[in-house]
């Protein structure tokens, strides 16, 4: 997928697990034959190690989001290799952890965009997630077309947290760790079945699934229009959601909170 990002910045996908993505934050080479590259939650090392060696990489840093396995697994092995700082939530237990983050750090890092970190609990209790230049990786508190599961947070945690993220800039590019768009979206269908932008990404994201191509990163944008976890202020939402639960909701968190016991118990 074709991403207008600031010049010289990359962001490669390096796939891991059964749908895990691991990101690869790259900046310029400036006459170097390696370019710098922060690796965002390396669940795996050997898919990164491999990621590394073609595209010609220097890891210099690891931005962890939270502390589950498949997000933290790679981070002993690629330090011994590299001896490289980790950067992560300070609220949770990181392997290797050298700098514990909160809201408001910031990360400057040579060669590559400064990053915010915003905490976003919710999935977990001290998750937080990384924005910078129109770029956002957030682990699994914002989905492509959805959003993460409440395992230490609360809804109404989760919900602010995903407030928060649908407050960034329209085209902020949201880099999420799974691929879980299609299931996502058929779920979006069922809580609105007369949106027609999302029917359209709904067949534009099966044809990219069917040539084996990812469909994240997507834009706030499209997410705002299609993801409904961002849109339980909407009226057919929160009417379809009243309809699905068989009693009335406020819009916002109430709806939320039953839409995501719904996309729990969705077995689509």
């Amino acid at each position: 997928m074709a991403v207008s990002m600031p010049a010289m910045i990359q962001v490669h996908a390096v796939p891991a697990f059964r749908d895990n993505y691991i990101w690869l934050l790259c900046g310029p080479d400036n006459g170097m034959a390696r370019r710098p590259t922060a690796i965002v939650d390396p669940g795996d090392s050997r898919p990164v190690l491999q990621a590394i060696d073609h595209h010609h990489l220097t890891p210099v840093a690891i931005l962890i989001t939270h502390h589950h396995s498949d997000h933290v697994g790679g981070i002993t092995d690629l330090c011994g290799r590299f001896s490289i700082p980790v950067y992560g939530p300070a609220q949770e237990a990181i392997p290797g952890l050298t700098h514990p983050l909160q809201e408001g750090s910031r990360i400057e890092l040579p060669g590559l965009p400064t990053m915010e970190v915003l905490e976003v609990p919710g999935h977990t209790a001290g998750h937080i997630a990384y924005a910078g230049k129109r770029l956002l990786f957030c682990g699994d508190t914002l989905f492509t077309g959805g959003c993460g599961r409440l395992f230490e947070g609360t809804a109404e945690q989760l919900y602010t947290s995903l407030q928060r993220l649908s407050s960034l800039p329209d085209d902020t590019w949201i880099y999420c760790a799974h691929e879980y768009t299609l299931g996502n979206l058929i779920f979006a269908q069922e809580v609105e079945p007369d949106n027609s932008m999302l029917q359209a990404r709904i067949e534009k994201t099966r044809l990219l699934r069917l040539a084996g191509q990812s469909t994240v990163p997507a834009t706030l944008e499209m997410e705002r229009r299609t993801n409904p976890f961002l849109r339980c202020a909407i009226p057919t939402v929160v009417a379809n959601t009243e309809r699905h639960t068989g009693h009335s909701l406020a819009p916002g968190l109430e709806t939320f909170a039953a839409l995501r016991r719904w996309k729990d118990q969705w077995r689509g």
